[in-house]
């Protein structure tokens, strides 16, 4: 009878496991609301949970479970799922569009399967204000606050919504959804889940102890892998495998101290206020793929632009990333930005195929040139002005930064005005002149502008000094480079000592000798020693370049694609140190992982430019969310590596077997705190999501994709229901699989699927 029920368990799970993926690439496809009313809403996706419950409940009884801990876990599952149900069929949610000073009293509510309608509110609303908040100087928003009156049965009541900040009447929870154009308008949503909620918060609750109390049980699994003998006194070996896998001439500059100078101006740039040298650098970095061209500085580059135009027009910088575009127009990867500007084809050689592009023609070919079109107008902007916004006004408390091409405001003086037209017109005559003295002396006075007029939109002294540093160190690619070299070699070490570990187990099984001399345990130790001291200055590195965004942003570095890789270099790295001393070879898997993380973020698939985070990320909820998460994927990462080792070991090796259950040992180490934390993330996540959207689970692809990944890990830790992951080939070969669902989830959801989470 128990088999029976046991295949039935399992092939549920799998299905719902295969539904729930399914749907997130129907949802690319398909839309949002296609999905939401076609499966997450749908009665036999809700019945295939209620069954797959009903099955598991009566396995674990049958199984008849001792641990607390355990009985405490797969109990909190089920609150869950009970306190989803609830909300699925319980809970009311809708929209209601207010307009300034207009009482409102009809909303549009939403189905279980997503569909509106209209009804009517038990109250009226006003709208009182709605303002969009700014940092200072700046046009990126930082909050969106609607302020209205509840009028109930001739009683008023004063609500307030924004970011991160709900507003509660009664069993209501209202949250800022959107905004009219004009700033007149707001649309507020409100949901109703008296019952829900609580009872999904305790099954979350529930889950964060139980998880907890599971690593420190002392009668759990955990706790009795770690008292293996081998474990204790360090004896794990660990080998690595993981490979991963023009000249011009000189253009006219500026010399590098003047160009440092201008360096030291501020300009708005990406919605923020900071250094010009930060323009500067992602300038040259749009147009060449790198931080520096020829030699010269970024600063030397952007000012080679403003004042010698002409000259840099001709300088092959202009980096062409795709191949249908070169192959098409036979131009190397390089080329001058002339290159496309030809009066004999009239004029600018690009512009037939931009029209195409916008006109619907979405090939490769096209979207390339669209590509290469945004940079040569990015140029245009720089050479009319446009976009050097270094000119501050403070005007009734409130700064604005403009270019010497903007429309001034009216209240601004004369000698002001004169000065932001006719500065650049002076620097340009004396960088002509090669004037360089009196080019500083005028950018001096520039400085004394800023910060005179700039108010309190102008950055720290520590801020500035900070991300200064940050542009001048290419953290990620020093050290990608030191971290994959470390590496490889020791993988290569590795690989020599268990052949010589093989043969000195034969020697000593004929001669009674001990196979290794004290020679090569001397040279073992010494490399060992080498091989952490550099992990140390890499992680120390890593955590000032973590230290040095902090800083520069305000906010915990952990806001999108680039900061989390390098949060998860910085984990594993720390990871690899705290172990590494009973582990040893764990520094060197350190060193292969986060090389690995930090050459993605290198290749520049993700924005490294510091912005201004959204206004829903300004929780500190995110920070726990995120790096709570984040340590999760870095300890499953040497699962990866563990089951990548042991699979090479059995290919290359006939004595493998017992190396092979010790790394099985080594990635359940890790396992089981991993998916702690997977689960902990994921509560913290809805708790969030809770506050900022009014419901604490929405089917976004990310939310579906941190499921299955938590769903399919957690079966490796269920080898008495599943004994094939007794042994360790196949064990390892799950795990590796496993891997999959975690770059789905970061890569896959980021770059394939997008939903809310695609910035993350």
């Amino acid at each position: 009878m128990q088999n029976p029920l046991k295949k039935t368990l399992f092939a549920l799970y799998v299905l719902v496991i295969v539904c729930m993926a399914a749907a997130t690439v129907v949802e690319k496809y398909s839309g949002t609301d296609f999905v939401r009313s076609n499966v997450y809403g749908a009665w036999w996706f809700s019945l295939l949970w209620a069954v797959l419950t009903a099955a598991g409940v009566v396995y674990f009884l049958r199984h008849r479970c001792k641990s607390w801990s355990g009985i405490a876990l797969h109990l909190s599952f089920v609150v869950i799922l009970a306190g989803a149900f609830v909300t699925h069929v319980s809970s009311e949610r809708g929209t209601v569009h207010l307009r300034q000073g207009a009482y409102i009293s009809t909303c549009v509510m939403y189905d279980s399967h997503n569909q509106p309608h209209d009804a009517q509110m038990p109250f009226q609303m006003r709208l009182d204000r709605f303002d969009v908040q700014y940092h200072e100087g700046t046009d990126a928003a930082e909050d969106y606050v609607s302020q209205f009156t509840i009028i109930d049965h001739g009683k008023q009541y004063s609500g307030k919504v924004s970011m991160n900040r709900i507003f509660r009447y009664g069993a209501m929870r209202f949250y800022q959804s959107s905004y009219d154009n004009d700033m007149l308008g707001a649309s507020v949503s409100f949901n109703s889940d008296p019952i829900g909620i609580p009872l999904t918060y305790t099954g979350y609750a529930l889950l964060f102890l139980s998880l907890i109390y599971m690593l420190f049980d002392p009668h759990g699994a955990y706790r009795k892998l770690l008292r293996l003998s081998h474990l204790k006194k360090g004896l794990m070996m660990v080998a690595l495998l993981f490979a991963l896998g023009s000249g011009s001439a000189r253009a006219h500059v500026l010399p590098k101290e003047s160009a440092d100078r201008f360096g030291c101006l501020m300009v708005l740039h990406n919605s923020r206020i900071c250094p010009l040298q930060t323009l500067a650098v992602d300038f040259t970095k749009n147009l060449y793929g790198k931080a520096s061209y020829n030699g010269y500085t970024p600063e030397q580059v952007l000012t080679g632009w403003m004042f010698y135009a002409d000259d840099w027009m001709q300088e092959p910088m202009l980096r062409l990333k795709g191949a249908a575009m070169r192959d098409r127009l036979q131009l190397p990867e390089y080329v001058p930005v002339g290159q496309f500007f030809n009066s004999a084809m009239g004029g600018y050689t690009l512009g037939p195929y931009v029209q195409e592009y916008y006109g619907g023609n979405h090939d490769a070919f096209h979207s390339q040139v669209a590509a290469i079109d945004n940079k040569i107008q990015l140029i245009m902007e720089l050479r009319s002005g446009s976009l050097l916004k270094l000119f501050p006004y403070t005007y009734k408390g409130n700064t604005t930064w403009y270019a010497p091409t903007d429309s001034l405001p009216k209240a601004m003086d004369r000698e002001h005005q004169q000065f932001v037209r006719s500065i650049f017109f002076l620097l340009s005559d004396y960088a002509l002149t090669s004037d360089y003295a009196q080019m500083d002396a005028v950018v001096g006075k520039m400085l004394k502008y800023q910060q005179k007029n700039g108010g309190a939109s102008l950055p720290s002294d520590r801020r500035v000094a900070a991300e200064r540093i940050y542009n001048r160190i290419p953290f990620a690619t020093i050290l990608f480079m030191v971290c994959l070299a470390m590496g490889i070699i020791s993988f290569l070490h590795a690989i020599i000592r268990m052949c010589r570990e093989d043969n000195g187990a034969n020697a000593k099984g004929a001669s009674g000798n001990d196979g290794l001399s004290v020679c090569s345990k001397r040279l073992h130790v010494s490399f060992f020693v080498v091989n952490y001291v550099v992990m140390l200055l890499s992680f120390c590195a890593l955590t000032y370049c973590e230290y040095l965004r902090w800083t520069i942003s305000g906010t915990l570095p952990m806001t999108n694609g680039y900061e989390t890789m390098l949060f998860v270099a910085w984990l594993v790295q720390l990871l690899a140190l705290v172990c590494g001393m009973r582990f040893r070879l764990l520094v060197a898997l350190g060193f292969l992982m986060s090389g690995f993380f930090l050459l993605v973020s290198h290749i520049g698939q993700m924005d490294p430019q510091i912005k201004h985070t959204m206004p829903v990320l300004n929780s500190p909820l995110l920070s726990v969310h995120v790096s709570i998460i984040m340590m999760g994927f870095a300890m499953l990462s040497f699962t990866f590596i563990s089951g990548l080792t042991a699979l090479l070991l059995r290919l290359v090796s006939r004595t493998a077997q017992p190396k092979m259950i010790q790394l099985q040992q080594l990635s359940l180490v890790f396992l089981y705190p991993a998916l702690a934390a997977l689960g902990i993330g994921i509560f913290v996540g809805a708790i969030w999501a809770n506050v900022s959207w009014g419901e604490y689970w929405g089917w976004d692809p990310k939310e579906v994709w941190a499921l299955i990944t938590f769903m399919i890990y957690a079966v490796a830790l269920h080898t008495r229901s599943v004994p094939q992951l007794h042994r360790p080939t196949a064990f390892h070969v799950f795990m590796t699989l496993a891997f999959l669902t975690l770059v789905m989830t970061y890569f896959g959801v980021n770059y394939f699927l997008g939903g809310m989470h695609s910035y993350a």
